[in-house]
């Protein structure tokens, strides 16, 4: 049986996908971040007050407020004591206290009072995962954007995949200096040398020598004739690019290692050498190789062909793979049907992938149904007939058109490309916990996904891919939360015609993540309020939709409360109300509005 690379190929026949190169998206002028970061400079709020053991105020909050009180006398500020953190110092509030002279005199206060230990100012920390300074990372929408984007950067606080191997069973490896650190020697598996154009069978060098075909016809009927794809250096760039090194693209578990597994070459590749690279790849014993010194414990399959049945020698080698401890990842297919009757996507024990578009709808190509069990971006670089390279999936390429020439990065549309966004998610759980089986990484990957905002018809598994609100439920992010009242936001924010505004509620003290019925109040003044469209954003960027637009909802004012399941979301943070409107002639205002956790 022959499997071919699934990148939205031009044509297919019953048995092959031929994979055809994106148009290349245009060269926009050098968009280089600032390698330093440089924090955020928060104004001083608060101080906090160590007493002395033997003092009263060490133990009684009465004496701490009058103290407090003293203090802001002496002062001539409005302190306040706030409350006793844990260990027993005191919060206190500054008030108006915030030029730097007056916070000064404040702690002068308080440390030329010999009941005080020490006092310091309450200061803010940040996510250390600051934006890549990576040139070409702006054009990742596919990580970051909240819509169609799978929410990486947030996991990076916590998992970068280092000490986790991720297998690309595939073309083989193209030289590419934003991948060359994260490359460790892998193997070539195809056993026919005219197939592997490299003069022999199986080596220990998988270099890809070139995917092209001449003629039309070259590879069966129906076959046609194309430049190489260089599919698994693309592949690759998306699961583990070098990251923060000034130049390309982010790598979603750029700390992991890339191990190339070559089963891809002229017409594709034959499930005997697919299912020993299988076999190999996880640490197992393959007949006349040596063994793998890194076994894998996530291998990413963007490849497939056409079957009703998963083969035997399929299932054999995935099952071994999955017992020896490695997460198969499998792309669905690329053309629009169901992926039952395509293999190994049909195989049991892996994590089957379908493709979304930016708009966080199921790719026009992508295939779907039961089997599928999650969606990755795998973007669209067409639109009917209007070219959108901007809308693919970037990543690190070959200019070559049949063997190797010059590195570059270009844009590629299919569910190839969305399979190794759920391999390098694998690779950071594993690295995030690394006595997670593949099930358990199925399961966390499948349960925190959040549901399209776009459409799919014919099944997409349960939803989007969420990295971060992934990571943070392997690490221990879903506590249970501790009550945390209202919190409320009554400064009115104009929403004038077809405009997005929001408002922002800082909420802190609730203990562990948002409730399943977190409340949200809106109280939104607006004539034909069928204009709007409401979500409320949580603090990392998910949108939780609470009401749609509506062309015959003619009645003034948004006057409700919404009940949003947010169980998955940690609620400490700054959540907003956006609010768009998309029509002309009427207008209003966000009056109010709250959250009841």
């Amino acid at each position: 049986m022959a499997a071919s690379a699934t990148i939205l190929g031009v044509a297919a026949t019953s048995s092959v996908a031929l994979a055809a190169q994106a148009t290349p998206s245009p060269q926009p002028a050098s968009q280089a971040l600032t390698p330093a970061a440089t924090l955020p400079t928060a104004p001083v709020e608060k101080v906090i007050v160590t007493y002395k053991a033997s003092t009263a105020e060490a133990t009684s909050n009465a004496a701490a407020k009058s103290d407090t009180a003293e203090k802001a006398a002496k002062t001539g500020e409005k302190l306040a004591f706030e409350r006793r953190l844990a260990g027993g110092p005191a919060l206190v509030d500054l008030g108006t206290a915030t030029s730097k002279q007056d916070i000064a005199a404040v702690m002068d206060a308080f440390r030329a009072d010999p009941a005080v230990a020490s006092v310091e100012a309450d200061i803010r920390a940040y996510p250390m995962a600051v934006t890549p300074n990576d040139t070409e990372y702006a054009k990742q929408w596919d990580l970051f954007e909240p819509t169609g984007g799978m929410n990486v950067p947030g996991a990076w606080d916590k998992t970068t995949g280092s000490g986790v191997t991720v297998a690309v069973i595939d073309t083989g490896y193209a030289a590419h200096s934003d991948l060359a650190a994260n490359t460790i020697p892998g193997y070539d598996f195809i056993s026919s040398s005219t197939d592997a154009r490299d003069g022999n069978g199986r080596d220990s060098d998988a270099k890809d020598e070139g995917d092209w075909n001449a003629t039309d016809g070259e590879c069966g009927v129906g076959s046609r004739a194309g430049n190489s794809s260089w599919h698994g250096t693309h592949v690759a760039g998306t699961i583990g690019a070098v990251t923060n090194n000034a130049k390309g693209i982010a790598g979603i578990a750029y700390g992991a290692k890339v191990q190339h597994v070559r089963v891809l070459g002229k017409c594709g590749g034959s499930s005997s050498d697919i299912a020993d690279a299988i076999t190999w790849a996880s640490g197992g014993s393959v007949p006349g190789v040596p063994a793998n010194p890194t076994p894998a414990k996530v291998i990413n399959m963007s490849l497939g062909g056409a079957s009703s049945t998963c083969p035997t020698v399929y299932q054999n080698a995935i099952n071994g793979a999955v017992s020896r401890g490695a997460t198969v990842v499998v792309a669905a297919g690329n053309s629009n049907t169901n992926a039952s009757g395509f293999t190994p996507a049909n195989c049991s024990n892996i994590i089957n992938v379908a493709s979304t578009s930016r708009e966080g709808n199921r790719s026009y190509y992508s295939n779907y149904g039961s089997i599928v069990d999650v969606s990755a971006p795998g973007g669209e670089t067409r639109s009917g007939t209007t070219s959108t390279p901007q809308n693919g999936i970037y990543s690190t390429l070959n200019s070559g058109t049949t063997v190797q020439s010059l590195e570059n990065y270009q844009p590629y549309q299919g569910t190839s490309m969305a399979a190794p966004h759920i391999a390098g998610l694998a690779a950071l759980l594993k690295s995030a916990k690394s006595t997670l089986t593949p099930a358990e990484i199925e399961t966390a990957i499948k349960s925190n996904a959040r549901p399209l905002p776009g459409t799919c018809t014919g099944g997409c598994g349960t939803g989007i891919a969420d990295a971060t609100k992934t990571v943070n439920a392997v690490t221990g992010g879903t506590t249970t939360p501790t009550p945390g009242g209202t919190f409320t936001n009554a400064t009115n924010v104009t929403i004038s015609d077809n405009t997005t505004v929001t408002s922002a509620i800082a909420v802190t003290g609730v203990t562990g993540n948002a409730p399943s019925t977190l409340q949200v109040d809106v109280d939104i003044k607006h004539t034909w309020r069928g204009d709007l469209v409401i979500d409320l954003v949580a603090p990392d960027g998910t949108l939780y939709r609470l009401k749609n637009s509506s062309g015959s909802d003619s009645a003034d004012n948004v006057i409700g409360t919404y009940t949003v399941n947010a169980s998955s979301e940690v609620a400490n943070g700054t959540w907003k109300l956006q609010v768009r409107d998309v029509a002309s002639g009427d207008t209003g205002y966000i009056d109010s509005w709250g959250l009841t956790f």
